[in-house]
C-alpha cells in the first residue's frame, strides 16, 4: 500500500523559515508530488507540484519563497518555505498521483498524508 507522512510543522515568527518533509513507501516508477495546505474555512489550496526528473512548478502566493523537491533515493519530498506570513499558517499536506504531474487540483492525487500543522505569528 502507498503511505505519506508529513513532518517539519511547527509554529515560527513572521519572516521566519520551515522545511516540511513527506516521506513515501509503497510503489515505484515515475509520479507526481506535491504540497497542498488547508485553513480553518478556506478550501484546499495547491502549492507546488514536482514531477521525477525534479521540475518544479509553484502557485503564484508562494512562488519566490517556497521550493519543492525531492530526494528518489529516499524516497521523500520536501518542501522549504522562506519569508512565512501570518496567511500562511494552516495544515500541510503532501499528495502523490501516478505518472506526469498535470496541475494543483486536489482531485488529480491519488494519494495523502495526514498533514502537518505550520503556524506563523504575526
Amino acid at each position: 500500500q502507498v503511505q505519506l507522512m508529513e513532518s517539519g510543522g511547527g509554529s515560527v515568527q513572521s519572516g521566519g523559515s520551515l522545511r516540511l518533509s513527506c516521506a513515501v513507501s509503497g510503489y515505484s516508477g515515475n509520479r507526481c508530488m506535491a504540497w497542498f495546505r488547508q485553513a480553518p474555512g478556506k478550501e484546499r489550496e495547491g502549492l507546488a507540484h514536482i514531477d521525477s526528473d525534479g521540475t518544479g512548478r509553484y502557485a503564484n502566493s508562494v512562488k519566490g519563497r517556497f521550493t519543492i523537491s525531492r530526494d528518489n533515493a529516499k524516497n521523500t519530498l520536501y518542501l522549504q518555505m522562506n519569508s512565512l506570513l501570518p496567511e500562511d499558517t494552516a495544515r500541510y499536506y503532501c499528495a502523490e498521483t501516478r505518472g506526469r504531474c498535470r496541475g494543483l487540483l486536489d482531485y488529480l492525487y491519488d494519494y495523502w498524508g495526514q498533514g502537518t500543522q505550520v503556524t506563523v505569528a504575526s
